[in-house]
């Protein structure tokens, strides 16, 4: 008999919706990571949903919603505001299904996500310079056409699509104990979740779901604690996919029901776990599709047996992407720079670079400067970007240094 208490969709609605949605969407591998077990001390998967069409799991509730439109809804075509992947699940959801799809972006919005989407078939329209614009241009839109408002997180078929993916989980790995799901708005994780917990109960077991914020943009902590949505003040963050500043308000009961914790990480985390996956996964993801293994790699999973972090979405700028690796590689200590007043006499240059190199690390960069404030008329200052292997190698370069009296200044 069904619980009757439960909030959101029924186990049977996941079920259908994963039969629905079965023509567009990809099961995307489940990859093992020896590197984030021996972290966490427990048998790690990684569902690479970075690698589903589009590049982000939000296909998965773009079409389901679209499937279940009525005819004549269909006929009116839809609208939607978006920065980036729900812009493209929906544009391809509705170029599969033959709906006129119009998606509302930002100025400024990535190139290769603007493109995406207009190669889907949408009619995009640039507006303003932050999510909010393009969503009020939205909804005008959608009141003065009659078109249909897509919501990106807060609407049931959403949440049953979008939970179809924990579905998955539990065919791909049986034995899962615990996942851990990026929230923004909280379509996805209230969706796994609770697909999860209802077929886990099914067998008569339970399996922990853990969801992860942005520490800039985390609207979920305080939410909880006050038993409401929230609305917050967002701060700037690379994860800008789960930059939401007040829960849905479906997604809240839902996962104020069924979701066990919500943890949050910083910007430096999160650009270190981008890292992590790149050297060791050999795979690419979007700040927000990676803050799951950072709350591993940072300590906040408490895990004994099978877990599974999602990897949202894989659609990452590459000038983004540069940015980000030259972020995670000083957080993780491996690339320092460095500012060393010297006194302005010829050869000093060449003994920092000779104490470098002896040291077995890399120069990347050099500016040597007479104009810095602080500085004696009878100094320069030596600014350099160095390679490391680490914290330990970036100690001995900066001891190296100061053994010859040198006075390096860590520069993050």
């Amino acid at each position: 008999m069904p619980d009757t208490t439960l909030v959101g969709p029924r186990l049977a609605d996941f079920e259908a919706a994963r039969a629905r949605i079965s023509a567009v969407v990809n099961t995307t591998p489940m990859e093992s990571s020896r590197f984030l077990g021996d972290v966490l001390g427990a048998p790690v998967y990684l569902k690479c949903e970075n690698l589903q069409r589009t590049g982000s799991y939000k296909i998965r509730g773009a079409y389901n919603r679209l499937f279940l439109l009525s005819d004549e809804e269909k006929a009116r075509g839809v609208v939607a505001a978006s920065a980036g992947n729900h812009a493209q699940g929906v544009a391809l959801a509705a170029r599969e299904l033959g709906i006129k799809a119009t998606i509302f972006m930002p100025l400024g919005v990535p190139l290769p996500k603007l493109q995406a989407t207009r190669d889907y078939g949408a009619d995009v329209v640039l507006r303003g310079h932050t999510v909010d614009e393009p969503l009020r241009a939205a909804a005008e839109f959608a009141a003065e056409t009659g078109a249909v408002f897509i919501h990106p997180f807060d609407h049931t078929d959403v949440v049953t699509g979008q939970g179809t993916m924990g579905l998955d989980i539990l065919d791909q790995r049986p034995d899962v104990e615990t996942v851990v799901v990026p929230i923004g708005g909280g379509g996805l994780i209230s969706g796994v979740a609770s697909a999860i917990k209802q077929r886990a109960a099914l067998d008569g077991r339970t399996v922990r779901v853990i969801g992860v914020q942005a520490a800039n943009a985390a609207a979920y902590p305080p939410s909880l604690a006050q038993g409401s949505p929230t609305e917050i003040t967002i701060l700037p963050t690379i994860a800008d996919g789960i930059a939401v500043s007040r829960p849905g308000l479906l997604n809240f009961e839902i996962i104020s029901d069924v979701v066990d914790e919500v943890v949050t990480v910083s910007e430096d985390e999160t650009a270190q776990a981008l890292l992590v996956l790149i050297e060791r996964a050999k795979l690419v993801v979007e700040p927000a599709g990676a803050v799951g293994v950072a709350a591993i790699l940072a300590g906040r999973i408490q895990a004994t047996g099978t877990t599974v972090a999602i990897l949202s979405g894989g659609n990452i700028d590459p000038l983004v992407m540069e940015r980000v690796i030259s972020h995670g590689l000083a957080a993780s200590e491996r690339y320092l720079k460095l500012r060393i007043p010297l006194p302005d006499r010829p050869g000093q240059l060449a003994r920092v670079s000779a104490i470098v190199a002896e040291c077995n690390a890399n120069v990347v960069e050099v500016l040597h400067t007479r104009h810095n404030g602080g500085l004696q008329i009878s100094q320069v200052e030596l600014e350099l970007h160095i390679e490391t292997r680490g914290p330990e190698h970036a100690d001995q370069v900066l001891a190296a240094l100061r053994a010859e009296d040198f006075e390096p200044r860590v520069d993050f």
